[in-house]
């Protein structure tokens, strides 16, 4: 193993930069050539393969950051198509550049565009995502899954979740957490504290909602934050049941905060805010918005009158305000957490090419003995009888529906990510950095200058 190639495809985190700095440290221990293949897959298919050598004479470069978010190789969308001539263009793409194997960052979207590669040469993936989606909750739960045609098309079919556990251990879980989850639930966490104090003084109804299309995991780690009800997209909302407990709480402090998950689903399955939806390149569906719906409902439920007690002289359709954090969470500089563990699962997909790997996954594993370690699943082992991955959800035992909360377990479940997840670095660099008085007078220095100074052409 001489020479590799490392891509970050699908949409961007905080800690691929982490993860990507993780792999070339190791790769320069170890005497092995990096390469960056640019903007994702998409570099692949290109007829020049636009690349960067990230550590000539073994040292990585200055421009590869740790602490920077984003990613200095740029990513892309784009994924393969096994069925057309795309396979035949990867293919001498890699021969070309004379690499030895292909380290991919990404997520679900990234690890199905790996599979064709990996039968023609060694690929390994290292995970990121915000929405802390892939992975398993234990081994076995890629069996439960079952098909079944749908009532709306003779030919349809969908894939339903049986699950078999009621309840689960901490150290079952297959990869504990992707690197970006922990920087994304950090901003969605201050917005939720900033939001309050605007529905708290306003004697309004704030419904802040997060990314998370099939996975409530940011919603469930914004109860650090301290919203008073928490809606993810597992446990269909029961309006009925969300009406009482808005009505409860404003009653008591005139005010309330629920966050609500952009893939948050009515009792019959529908999504909330999907009444048009839309696809983005990857196929998933671009959500119009589940926190403008619910406002719409709980107008329709909640009469006029029942504000005039808090809000005199004010209409009550001002008594509710709704906001997105958006893309705000998937960006700027990752949290301690996240740079660590994204540097040593970098250098575990380095290590598993060495050790002649194939088609394998990097995990972060966790035990309450042993705290956080990184290991490897084959990426097989994900899918199910059909060959697909499903987006890893919240287990049912993380949330209680009733309390409309993280459950005593799910709780349990974010205190090791979050307990220390926040460095001495990270606030010294918000002292220092943020109120410079250089940053008035010198433009931004986009790294995307300095590294098209590096890039190389086939």
């Amino acid at each position: 193993m001489k020479r590799i190639g490392i891509l970050t495809a699908g949409g961007d985190t905080p800690a691929l930069n982490a993860t990507i700095y993780g792999a070339v440290e190791q790769a320069n221990a170890l005497g092995i050539n990096v390469f960056g293949l640019l903007r994702g897959y998409a570099g692949l298919l290109s007829n020049n393969v636009p690349h960067v050598h990230l550590n000539p004479l073994f040292t990585s470069i200055p421009e590869l950051d740790p602490c920077l978010g984003g990613t200095l190789i740029g990513s892309s969308r784009t994924y393969i198509d096994p069925d057309s001539d795309q396979i035949e263009v990867v293919k001498q793409s890699l021969v070309r550049l004379k690499l030895d194997g292909l380290i991919c960052i990404g997520g679900d979207g990234t690890i199905n565009g790996m599979q064709p590669i990996a039968e023609f040469t060694q690929c390994v993936l290292a995970p990121k995502t915000i929405d802390n989606d892939l992975g398993l909750n234990y081994l076995d739960e890629p069996n439960e899954w079952v098909r079944r045609p749908t009532d709306d098309d003779d030919d349809g079919v969908e894939d339903i979740q049986v699950r078999s556990r009621d309840r689960m251990n901490l150290e079952d879980i297959i990869n504990y957490a992707t690197p970006g989850y922990a920087t994304a639930v950090f901003v969605v966490a201050q917005c939720v504290r900033r939001l309050r104090t605007t529905a708290e003084s306003h004697r309004r109804i704030g419904i802040v909602e997060v990314m998370g299309r099939q996975s409530g995991y940011i919603a469930l780690g914004a109860a650090y934050g301290q919203p008073d009800l928490i809606l993810i997209p597992e446990v269909p909302v029961d309006f009925d049941l969300l009406e009482q407990r808005v009505r409860q709480i404003y009653d008591m402090q005139h005010h309330v905060l629920i966050v609500v998950g952009e893939g948050a689903k009515t009792a019959d399955g529908h999504d909330l805010g999907a009444a048009t939806p839309t696809y983005d390149p990857a196929g998933n569906i671009r959500y119009s918005g589940a926190a403008d719906a619910l406002r719409k409902i709980l107008q329709d439920r909640i009469e006029p009158e029942f504000f005039d007690r808090a809000r005199t002289h004010e209409p009550a359709t001002a008594a509710y305000f709704t906001r997105k954090v958006g893309h705000t969470q998937r960006g700027g500089r990752p949290i301690l957490f996240d740079r660590f563990h994204a540097s040593q699962l970098g250098g575990k997909a380095v290590r598993l090419l060495v050790n002649g790997e194939n088609n394998a996954v990097a995990t972060l594993q966790y035990s309450p003995a042993n705290g956080f370690d990184v290991s490897s699943i084959s990426a097989n082992k994900l899918r199910n009888q059909w060959g697909e991955i499903h987006p890893r959800c919240v287990h049912p035992s993380m949330y209680d529906d009733h309390r409309m909360q993280a459950s005593e377990f799910g709780e349990e479940y974010l205190k090791p990510i979050f307990t220390n997840a926040i460095g001495w670095d990270d606030i010294e660099f918000l002292r220092a950095e943020l109120f410079s008085s250089g940053n008035l007078s010198t433009p931004y220095q986009s790294v995307n200058t300095d590294v098209s100074k590096r890039v190389r052409y086939l």
